[in-house]
């Protein structure tokens, strides 16, 4: 089959798959961040392993920029790379990190070494790299298909935070009680994270690919001038080659460049690089270190990390409601600008509140922050072409990077002058 069958470029009175295709790009956006998720949501246990060395921030310090010099690279070559080969590649290298972090843990016994913790300091580095591969690839491969993919990947990202957090809290109660228990929970879950990160090498590589409405945006995109997506044809039986002869050179001169998309939408990158800006300089470090003790003693702080992936992993939903769909670009930047009134909130209520006001406002930080990311990144590509939207994709996972990583560096500022360093 060839892209200039006319059954598959005209617009199909009916999409089959479009569920199916749901189902699979949420199970993907929780495989993109399951191995970090977890990560944090064990921070108990390298709390207890390396007390002295922040793990909390550091190991979010080590990640970013590993993930934002990635993404800058791939965003620079997004037109010419090969994405089921990115995103594969993505996949893969969680895949073999994850294990890789139960392997170390096993090697040293649950060792608090200086050469345990810069073992898993790099395999944290490797996890920002494949997180650059599989983001962007995603989010700009998704960003030409239908708003509902997108918003389901999206709410995978956020399921796993959620899921990572109920398993946490099941294996922290499981094992509480027994020799080493926490270690053993602690290997238990990077086990099943590490099963989550193979399933989706076989979802992306074996089904996604296959989908009716897949084959037809992807083919669609071809049609427009895209190259990103002649693997993932190939993988689905459609040969691309003769369309891309003839098409090839003018669809790509009408194809706007990065640095026009980026002036056309930066009130939407803007949008993306101050939510999360405002976001992780809270979370998780702030919630591990800052919140003081608590009734619920140790459990406080996994109690934190839970609410605000819960609330995180709702908010990505309603936006499927219209009705509540903020799609104005003034009204996104207003909503984005007024979540800075968290940090004066959070200051105050860890110094004079009690463990309910904090568990309030961590429930409201995460409900804004699921809802404002769906919110921009399925308006956003609305408009434009095939690889015009792959391309804005990569963009605004850039600034998200990017917004990660200001975040986080800002974060240390919450520790100054109180004698922690």
């Amino acid at each position: 089959m060839t892209i200039d069958d006319s059954s598959i470029i005209s617009t199909p009175t009916r999409l089959e798959g479009k569920y199916s295709g749901m189902v699979v790009c949420w199970i993907l956006g929780l495989g993109s961040l399951v191995s970090w998720n977890s990560m944090l949501t064990i921070g108990d246990y390298y709390y207890q392993l390396f007390p002295k060395y922040h793990p909390s921030r550091v190991l979010t310090l080590v990640y970013q920029p590993f993930a934002l010099a990635t993404m800058a690279i791939l965003v620079h070559n997004e037109a010419r790379i090969n994405t089921r080969k990115r995103n594969l590649t993505g996949f893969t290298l969680f895949f073999l990190s994850t294990f890789a972090l139960l392997v170390l843990d096993l090697a040293t016994s649950g060792a608090g070494s200086l050469g345990n913790y810069i073992g898993i300091c790099a395999i944290v580095a490797a996890f920002g790299v494949a997180d650059a591969f599989v983001e962007g690839g995603m989010v700009g491969d998704l960003s030409f298909m239908c708003p509902e993919f997108i918003q389901s990947y999206l709410a995978g990202l956020a399921a796993s935070g959620a899921l990572t957090s109920a398993l946490r809290l099941v294996t922290k109660a499981a094992f509480e009680r027994a020799s080493n228990g926490l270690r053993k929970g602690v290997m238990l879950f990077l086990a099943i994270s590490t099963f989550f990160e193979f399933l989706c090498i076989l979802l992306y590589a074996f089904v996604f690919p296959k989908l009716p409405i897949v084959k037809y945006y992807r083919t669609k995109a071809a049609s427009e001038g895209s190259k990103t997506v002649a693997a993932d044809l190939a993988a689905a039986g459609i040969q691309t080659e003769a369309a891309e002869r003839a098409d090839a050179n003018a669809k790509q001169l009408d194809r706007l460049s990065n640095k026009q998309l980026f002036f056309q939408n930066i009130d939407y990158l803007l949008d993306l690089f101050l939510t999360y800006v405002l976001t992780l300089s809270i979370f998780p470090g702030f919630l591990y270190e800052n919140t003081g003790s608590h009734k619920l003693g140790s459990w406080y702080a996994l109690v934190l990390i839970a609410v605000y992936n819960m609330f995180d992993l709702i908010a990505r939903y309603i936006p499927l409601i219209e009705k509540i769909k903020l799609k104005s670009r003034k009204g996104l930047m207003i909503a984005t600008l007024s979540r800075f009134l968290f940090i004066p909130c959070f200051y105050f209520t860890a110094k004079y509140g009690d463990q309910g006001w904090m568990i309030m406002l961590v429930s409201f930080l995460g409900l804004t922050n699921g809802y404002l990311t769906v919110c921009v990144l399925t308006v956003a590509p609305q408009g434009y072409k095939g690889p015009e939207q792959n391309a804005l994709g990569n963009l605004l996972v850039l600034c998200l990077l990017a917004g990660l990583f200001s975040g986080v560096a800002l974060d240390w500022l919450w520790i100054i002058g109180n004698g922690k360093f």
